[in-house]
């Protein structure tokens, strides 16, 4: 193996093309056993092995800065630094985070998992370097639709001028995680179709310099065009052209489901996989979907992730025009959807929780401020064993200190689907629903709450001593809790579906203090700024004892879901030995 030979990024300096190639082609099936057996991103790494080689080559990392977009592309940058065995051995798969992370290696500058963010971290790192007197090459490394996020915009706009070395290659596999949109990827295309020779180039009209190469998985070709620009000293970009999902025939044909892909999905039939009919987000879809067959004003809106959603192509096809993918960019989706429910039409606005945190200006002034009846689905959100760059446990800190936002968790079947009828048809404000993404629950009662009524909690236990508020899909460990506090304490506790993330029932709270003494909350996220804090706060002036449970504030990376409930004692034995100590 030729990967015998590469113990570091040094050693790929002495290979020869013939080499590079074999070393290509040796990565590129350690990428592909990996991913198959554990799951993560397939399409974006395949495409970028020969560019990866090529950098190490002509580049000197870590003195010179590679900033990869997103950095879901960097599995063969890992494999040259130092942790092939994290590939080479399945007992190791686990051993590094699929995103660059300083604190693996030091070639990997920053810890990155959302996206466009490259181009602004490498003007950061360009201009320090430029004030310090030093040099070296910054080059980000930006593709899967990126661009069409605000902030790789602003990058480019600030890099253009920097007026040093500064080097944007534009991975260029004609994807985001689905198609593009926008008139921003018909220029790629006109670049594409002219060999880079077109008039009309963005980048030369922002001010950069430009280099195009259609050969972008040759590595011949490759080194050739990074060394015309290493050591430039003025802002430039190198527009690649490459192959989404190179050397695995599924993610070559079917480049969106080949993006991420779950065990064992490498050499399946995609026919032969089907979503759950009835969990959570199969209902939410069945809603959807009505509304834009029923309802001529009904617009579905996402920003560049419609497999989060189950949007397939095939049902973004069959909502035509009632369908807008405005890519990789939450503020804009936020501020085209406030401005579409202002003016009459029905959005229906799907973002995943860990991606609406780049939106939190628009949320607040864009809609919120001007009140518009936007209804929002977050998809995702809780606790969970994710890497440190996707996890969805800010939501609700964030979203419920709004003013004017009503936010909504279901525990049911039933309920979700007359919080969605009430977030739909309501035109006083914007509405969003946390989407559980536990186990479908129905106790087969249609939901008749009037949530037009806002903070009013459903109280489906009465007891004494104890209250036990369970938010969203937390309601069913209340519900367990519970009953262990009944075995075991002999307490029979109230128990609260609260409903409503926004605001407090204050008469229900306040009918509380005649016959208990605890209050506990339960919700699936962080409890600095949550829900629990809210009522902790109502009874900040009274003799009751209130408990949060939910999560600490800090990023976990990759920590199992059991160990995390262990932490926050999420434990039904362990919020019983809470309740024992008050009581004592």
């Amino acid at each position: 193996m030729i990967l015998d030979k590469v113990e570091n990024q040094k050693d790929v300096k002495s290979l020869s093309i013939e080499e590079m190639e074999a070393l290509a082609q040796e990565s590129r099936k350690l990428i592909i056993d990996k991913v198959n057996t554990i799951s993560g991103h397939m399409g974006p790494n395949l495409g970028m092995v020969e560019m990866t080689i090529a950098l190490h080559n002509v580049f000197n990392s870590p003195t010179d800065k590679f900033i990869f977009d997103v950095s879901h592309q960097c599995y063969t940058h890992k494999i040259i630094t130092g942790r092939k065995d994290g590939y080479l051995n399945p007992e190791n798969y686990f051993k590094y985070t699929g995103y660059t992370a300083p604190e693996e290696c030091k070639d990997d500058l920053f810890k990155v998992g959302h996206t466009s963010t490259s181009v602004s971290l490498a003007c950061g790192v360009a201009k320090a370097r430029d004030l310090k007197g030093e040099k070296y090459n910054v080059i980000a490394i930006i593709g899967d639709g990126s661009l069409s996020g605000g902030e790789a915009l602003e990058g480019l706009n600030n890099a253009a001028v920097l007026n040093s070395n500064i080097i944007i290659i534009i991975n260029d596999n004609e994807m985001s995680i689905a198609e593009n949109h926008g008139g921003l990827y018909d220029n790629l295309k006109t670049l594409r179709d002219t060999n880079g020779q077109a008039e009309c180039n963005l980048f030369k009209a922002l001010g950069f310099e430009y280099l195009y190469l259609e050969e972008g998985n040759n590595v011949e070709r490759l080194i050739e065009t990074f060394k015309k620009v290493k050591d430039t000293n003025c802002p430039t970009v190198v527009h690649i052209h490459t192959l989404k999902g190179k050397g695995l025939e599924l993610a070559e044909k079917n480049k969106e489901f080949g993006h991420y892909m779950m065990p064992n999905t490498a050499y399946i039939d995609i026919k032969t996989l089907k979503n759950p009919d009835d969990d959570f987000q199969a209902v939410t879809l069945d809603f959807i979907r009505e509304k834009v067959k029923t309802d001529k004003n009904a617009i579905v809106v996402n920003a560049g992730t419609p497999g989060v959603f189950r949007f397939s192509k095939d049902i973004r096809e069959e909502f035509g025009k009632q369908y807008t993918d405005v890519g990789i960019a939450e503020e804009h989706a936020v501020a085209y959807s406030s401005a579409l429910a202002k003016s009459g039409a029905k959005p229906i606005l799907n973002v995943m929780s860990s991606f609406i945190q780049r939106t939190y200006d628009q949320l607040s002034q864009d809609l919120c401020l001007n009140n518009s009846p936007l209804m929002i689905l977050i998809y995702w959100g809780g606790i969970s064993g994710a890497d440190a760059t996707h996890l969805c446990t800010f939501d609700i800190s964030m979203m419920s200190n709004i003013p004017n936002l009503v936010y909504l968790e279901p525990t049911t079947k039933e309920e979700h689907i007359a919080m969605m009828e009430y977030a739909y048809n309501q035109n006083e404000h914007p509405v969003a629903i946390r989407v559980p993404s536990c186990e479908l629950v129905s106790d087969g009662i249609k939901d008749d709450t009037d949530y037009s009524i806002l903070n009013k909690y459903k109280v489906t236990q009465k007891g004494q001593k104890v209250s036990i508020i369970g938010l969203g899909s937390f309601y069913h460990l209340g519900v367990e809790v519970a009953k262990y506090l009944k075995q075991e304490l002999n307490i029979d506790a109230t128990l609260i579906n609260p409903r409503f993330i926004t605001g407090v029932d204050k008469e229900l709270l306040d009918s509380l203090k005649s016959n208990h003494d605890i209050v506990i909350t339960l919700e699936n996220g962080e409890l600095n700024g949550g829900f629990g804090e809210k009522i902790t706060r109502f009874y900040g002036n009274s003799d009751m004892k209130v408990l949060n449970y939910g999560s600490f504030k800090e990023f976990t990376d990759r920590v199992p879901l059991d160990v995390l409930f262990e932490r926050y004692r999420l434990k039904k034995e362990l919020i019983k030995q809470d309740v024992e100590r008050l009581i004592k």
